[in-house]
Formats: structure tokens, sequence, C-alpha cells
């Protein structure tokens, strides 16, 4: 699903260059279960940047599939985003002033081809995935960190997506949740969808199906342990 090839990203300003990527080669398989760790500051939200279309490399190829991603404009770039890719983060992201149905609705809304009535069906089918049907009429502050991270996974979802980007999404909950979270993760890349996941935690990481270290903007050589 994912190639990189000699994948460099490099910030610039008047005074300093800073290389957060240097030449990643990786590749994920379709349904594949990827953790990716390594040290604060070594690259790891730049490189779940780029996989997700939200930042650009400096140098190098991404394909994603048999599509090259690298020089597309953001138009295409946010199509295929829309249509390809869901997003889990640690901070949940829910909008507080609407309820835990209409927010998993908002990533529906920019699909001219699901109707209202789909799109209602869909945030239902969503929500009973991970078990929080029950409260898809409360705003997102009445629920536990746990609860409003299973909102965010049924949003990221309910589109349908290949593929999953997770960014620390354990990070913001206790041992029990957080093993929840990996276990509707676990679930869904059963069922065919390829999981991306940052995490710095041992534990969780071993859910994967490979764990890929960074340092320095590296993938370490002897990348590719198999985990689970």
């Amino acid at each position: 699903m994912i190639t990189l090839k000699h994948l460099t990203k490099t910030y610039r300003t008047t005074e300093v260059e800073t290389t957060a990527l240097r030449d990643i080669n990786l590749e994920v398989a379709v349904g594949e279960f990827i953790a990716v760790m390594g040290p604060s500051g070594c690259g790891k939200s730049t490189f779940l940047n780029i996989v997700g279309m939200l930042d650009s490399p400096t140098a190098g190829e991404y394909w994603f599939g048999s599509e090259k991603i690298t020089g597309r404009s953001e138009p295409q770039l946010s199509a295929l985003r829309k249509n390809c890719i869901g997003f889990v983060f640690q901070s949940f992201n829910l909008i507080d002033d609407i309820d835990v149905s209409e927010n998993v609705e908002m990533a529906l809304i920019y699909h001219p081809d699901v109707s209202r009535r789909e799109r209602k069906i869909r945030v239902q089918d969503a929500l009973a995935r991970v078990k929080i049907g029950h409260r898809a009429r409360h705003k997102p502050r009445q629920l536990s960190g746990g609860q409003q991270q299973r909102v965010a996974i049924a949003r990221a979802v309910v589109s349908r997506p290949k593929l999953i980007l997770a960014d620390e999404p354990t990070g913001n909950l206790d041992s029990a949740n957080g093993e929840e979270v990996m276990q509707l993760l676990t679930g869904l890349n059963a069922e065919g969808t390829t999981v991306v996941m940052v995490t710095h935690s041992d534990s969780h990481a071993k859910y994967a199906h490979r764990i890929v270290q960074l340092r320095d903007g590296a993938v370490l050589a002897g990348d590719g342990l198999q985990s689970r």
C-alpha cells in the first residue's frame, strides 16, 4: 500500500536547516499493522504527516498503491485523504459543541456521493462497531477519555478508509482504556484495514506486525522486527 523511496524532509529558515527525515526506504503492505517508535524529535510526527499527505517530502518518492503522491496538487491530495485515510489523534480532536453522532458524521460532510440517509446509517454502524452507540446524543465533554477515543476511531472509520494513521492513540488514556483502544485497532486491522501507529508504548507496539524504529530521522538498520 505504501512505498517510500529515499524519502527526505528538510525544513529551512534563513539561518537554520533541519533534516527531519533522511533517506527513508520503507514498504507497508495492504492489511499490515506497523508501529513507528523512537525518541521525541526523531521524526515520527513528520513521517506520519507525510504518509497522511498533510506534508510533502523535500526529496524522494512516496507511492500510495499505484499512485505516485510526490508532485500531486493539494486538491488531488485532499481527495485521496478524504477517500483513503482515517486519522486518530492523541488529543481526540472532537468538537465539544456538537454531539457524538454529529462529530462522527463530520467526516462524511465532504463526500457528496454519500446521501444524508446513508451518512446516518454509516454513523450508526461506526458507533456500534466501537461500542459507543448508546452515547450517540451525548456531548464529548460528557464522556470519559476512553469513550472519546472510541468516538474518534468511529470518526476515522466511518468513511471506510483503506488506511488508518494513529498518532499516540493511547497517550492520554489509562492502561485499561489504552488496551481497549488497541483491541479496537487490532480488530479493524483483522478486517483488512492497514494501520500505521506512532507510539511510545512498548506494550502497545507489540500489537503490531512490525516495529519500525526511527532515530535522528532515519530508519534503524534491522527494521522490520516481527511483533505478533
